[in-house]
């Protein structure tokens, strides 16, 4: 994929709903991930005003952000926020792509996952909670891979429980299903 670096600043901003952010409680454990921010779009110079608005107040002025352009299409290279601008980065190969980095002079950085705007809301929800989780271990890519293995796992067994509920095993094999169910060996019918 390609990424084109839009290199003019974005002078009007362009109103957008509030974050859907998750983060880890102040003063817990550290962990690899400080929350995860679920985007509604591939934009980031409409995507990022609202979620550094909030971190503004939480971690002090946000002053730089990092993506890996893997899943951003386009790139702004200065984005306005509330009073100030944004200078957004990008790295390819030194940067998961799944994870944000936030930059502020005054507080240090925060490592985001971001979570696919296309993700549903049961996973998105999952996977908040678990880049949220204090002392957290997991790094972007490996949370999405465990929602992408358990999504399969689910996948599969709702096939199963279909499969068996059709007919299953017993119409595979070429025999007839009980039309009157197994409790009618029970009682001796």
């Amino acid at each position: 994929m390609t990424a084109i670096i839009d290199r003019m600043t974005i002078s009007g901003r362009v109103a957008s709903p509030p974050a859907r952010l998750s983060l880890t409680p102040a003063g817990s454990v550290p962990g690899l991930l400080d929350g995860a921010w679920w985007p509604r779009s591939r934009d980031l110079s409409r995507e990022l005003p609202s979620l550094v608005e909030v971190l503004d107040a939480c971690w002090g002025r946000i002053t730089r952000v990092t993506v890996n352009p893997t899943h951003w299409p386009v790139i702004p290279r200065k984005v306005a926020v509330a009073g100030h601008t944004v200078h957004v980065g990008w790295f390819t190969d030194e940067q998961d792509p799944h994870k944000l980095i936030l930059l502020s002079y005054t507080a240090g950085r925060w490592d985001l996952l971001v979570i696919p705007p296309e993700t549903g809301e049961a996973a998105a929800g999952r996977l908040m909670a678990a880049a949220a989780a204090a002392g957290g271990l997991a790094a972007a890519s490996g949370l999405m891979a465990s929602e992408d293995i358990a999504r399969d796992a689910r996948d599969a067994l709702a096939r199963e429980v279909e499969w068996e509920t059709d007919g299953g095993h017993a119409s595979a094999a070429g025999e007839q299903p009980n039309p009157t169910g197994p409790m009618s060996s029970v009682r001796g019918r």
